[in-house]
């Protein structure tokens, strides 16, 4: 009859390889720097800006400047009765909302979902919030992980597809930043806002095509470059652009609060728009 030994197990604090099996270490890391600040700077990050958005998008107040055109993107595009006639770029299809609501409740849950799905934004969020893993070399708290297999996490999934409704979101952030080159009194005009506007739409379109999914749409199915010498040149300059998508993804957290918080200001009176040709 053949038996088989049972592998010795390591006791507590015990090194080398002839313990055998895993190491019975009790404490959750060994790492004695600190791995814990960047999880704690990315939620305190993500849930100020989150905050903020929620707050200024759920006022319905200040949210366009009648003399120059500026309208924040946190309510572009205006489709509710409830927005003002003259901020309305596409028409008012929607009933008048209840408060609270934003005026752009469906750009932005589109736009939240691509944020959401984003393959940064689920390292950054999966590390933080989560903790799976909170960072290298450290025991994460869930026992279990099914992966994005399951609900809500399958959702993930449909990334490529809210890319799309964000190249189109990101073509009307455009729309409104060129109708902003508004004067007092019609024709052409210049400010400090525009700039503002212009940087924000520039900075969008930075993080919308360095995006995984338009890297993907480019040519990432081909077998022979050589074939597509056009669709090549397109991925390679994608691809570099995605080297640098995680700093554009918090740049334009920046520049949308940023946006919005110069056009509130100026809406309210709090502010004057500097101009530069009236």
């Amino acid at each position: 009859m053949t038996t088989t030994a049972t592998p010795p197990t390591r006791e507590p604090g015990s090194a080398g390889p002839a313990g055998g099996g895993r190491a019975g270490i009790a404490a959750r890391t060994l790492r004695t720097d600190r791995w814990w600040f960047q999880p704690l700077i990315t939620v305190l990050g993500l849930t100020a800006w989150l905050v903020y958005a929620v707050v200024r998008a759920a006022t319905q107040k200040y949210y366009w400047v009648g003399a120059y055109h500026y309208l924040t993107p946190f309510a572009s595009p205006c489709l509710s009765k409830s927005c003002i006639p003259e901020a309305a770029h596409f028409g008012r299809p929607l009933p008048e909302f209840p408060p609270l609501i934003p005026f752009a409740i469906v750009t932005l849950s589109f736009l939240l979902a691509f944020r959401l799905t984003c393959y940064y934004y689920r390292k950054a969020y999966y590390r933080s919030f989560w903790q799976s893993p909170p960072a290298c070399a450290v025991r994460e708290p869930h026992r279990k992980y099914s992966g994005e297999t399951r609900f809500p996490l399958i959702i993930q999934n449909f990334h490529r597809y809210f890319f799309y409704v964000a190249v189109l979101i990101s073509l009307i952030n455009t729309y409104d930043a060129v109708l902003a080159f508004h004067g007092k009194g019609g024709g052409f005009g210049f400010g400090l806002g525009n700039i503002i506007l212009v940087g924000n739409v520039v900075c969008l379109w930075m993080y919308t095509l360095s995006c995984h999914s338009c890297r993907n749409i480019t040519a990432g199915r081909l077998n022979h470059f050589s074939r597509h010498p056009v669709r090549y040149r397109m991925w390679m300059w994608v691809s570099k652009l995605n080297e640098r998508h995680m700093m554009w993804a918090w740049i334009t957290l920046g520049t949308l609060t940023l946006t919005d918080a110069y056009i509130g200001l100026v809406s309210s009176n709090t502010l004057t728009d500097l101009r530069f040709i009236h």
